[in-house]
């Protein structure tokens, strides 16, 4: 009894109906690698790519470069400390502070140093 229920379900998936389990599984399979090749690779290539121009960006500070932190404070690098891994932001005219190195997220852009050059 026990062996006509496992070969009728067997049969059910793999041969039974509209082309069983593998009939369905194929285009699924399919579905998912046009939408991998199409969508998620080049995203990750843009990912890889985007990380590696913030690491060379990170690396290229130096005393002097006018940065953004990722707390949103704008300031400019006066030391970079390789040791540590840290760099002493100037905010103000008396005021600096250390931070990560990974805190900063950006340079400021041309605009806000021509904004800042009038001041």
């Amino acid at each position: 009894m026990n062996t006509i229920i496992e070969s009728g379900f067997l049969l059910f998936f793999f041969q039974g109906g509209g082309g069983g389990l593998i009939g369905l599984l194929v285009p699924w399979i399919l579905i998912f690698g046009i939408f991998y090749l199409l969508v998620i690779r080049p995203q990750q290539k843009k990912q890889r790519q985007a990380q590696m121009e913030r690491d060379s960006m990170l690396k290229s500070l130096k005393p002097g470069d006018k940065v953004i932190t990722s707390s949103g404070i704008y300031g400019t690098i006066v030391a970079v400390r390789e040791k540590e891994d840290t760099v002493l932001v100037r905010i103000a005219q008396s005021v600096s502070i250390e931070m990560l190195r990974s805190s900063v997220a950006g340079l400021q852009s041309s605009e806000i140093k021509e904004i800042e050059a009038v001041k």
